[in-house]
């Protein structure tokens, strides 16, 4: 699918970091709030938001301008999880 314009890989990859960096904190952070209600609370509404986004996200990863802001919360959601499960790891040996 290519438009005969360069791809703008500067600003896309800088939409994409900030959309990581948004989406990545806001993840951690409602987490924590709910894994202090109950943890199974925190990990339930990660996997009903994650999986009931994730189709309509994935169809916009072919629209030129969507496609960075897809990258951003792909990499957000991964990094966060990843902070997640070693702030839960370093939790247990404390």
């Amino acid at each position: 699918m290519s438009t005969g314009e360069p791809t703008p890989w500067g600003t896309g990859l800088t939409v994409a970091a900030f959309v990581a960096a948004v989406l990545g904190a806001a993840i951690v952070v409602l987490s924590i709030g709910l894994a202090r209600v109950h943890p199974l609370l925190a990990i339930g509404l990660n996997l009903v938001a994650v999986g009931g986004l994730a189709p309509t996200v994935w169809g916009w990863r072919r629209v030129p301008v969507w496609r960075w802001f897809v990258l951003g919360a792909g990499v957000g959601v991964a990094g966060a999880w990843v902070g997640l499960l070693a702030l839960a790891a370093a939790g247990a040996h404390a």
